[in-house]
């Protein structure tokens, strides 16, 4: 009985899910871009904005954290991202998986050891040209003993983790 009824719940949510997944462009999307609404993996999101805000194309251009702006913003995989201008948006756009992080934005050395948790967007590295952020400087300086050890074992957990 308990089977059945989890059954029904689950092709319930599915289907539900399923007729919100439409594509749809936004007023802060450039102009031609349609943005997906059905995420297809988690984010981590604080009120519904990714990475604390942080830009994530600045990372790669500037070689630094740098704060976003809710002036230029992007909706991708079920958050808002934040940018520092326009250009950066508008890169973001046209290839999201290029500069987003790794597992979603959660801790990379969390998820190397099976869980998740939040990050600090000034904890961070990019890897072979992947983005990786940390809880804090201090788990950043742990996960930098090891980077490609905890990278494989993150990318084994991943997604699995986001059952825990």
């Amino acid at each position: 009985m308990k089977r059945s009824i989890l059954l029904s719940v689950v092709l319930a949510s599915t289907m539900l899910l399923a007729s919100c997944a439409t594509s749809t462009p936004t007023a802060d999307a450039p102009a031609g871009t349609e943005q997906a609404a059905a995420p297809t993996y988690a984010v981590f999101a604080e009120d519904g904005v990714a990475i604390r805000g942080a830009d994530p194309v600045a990372y790669f251009s500037e070689g630094e954290y740098t704060p976003g702006s809710d002036e230029f913003t992007y909706d991708w995989e079920g958050a808002t991202w934040q940018f520092a201008s326009a250009e950066n948006r508008d890169l973001f756009a046209a290839s999201p998986e290029e500069y987003a992080p790794q597992y979603g934005g959660f801790c990379a050395y969390a998820v190397s050891q099976g869980n998740t948790a939040p990050i600090e967007p000034t904890a961070w590295e990019i890897v072979d040209g992947k983005l990786y952020l940390n809880f804090n400087d201090k788990i950043q300086e742990r996960w930098a003993k090891d980077i490609p050890g905890y990278i494989a074992q993150a990318d084994q957990n991943w997604p699995g983790v986001l059952a825990n």
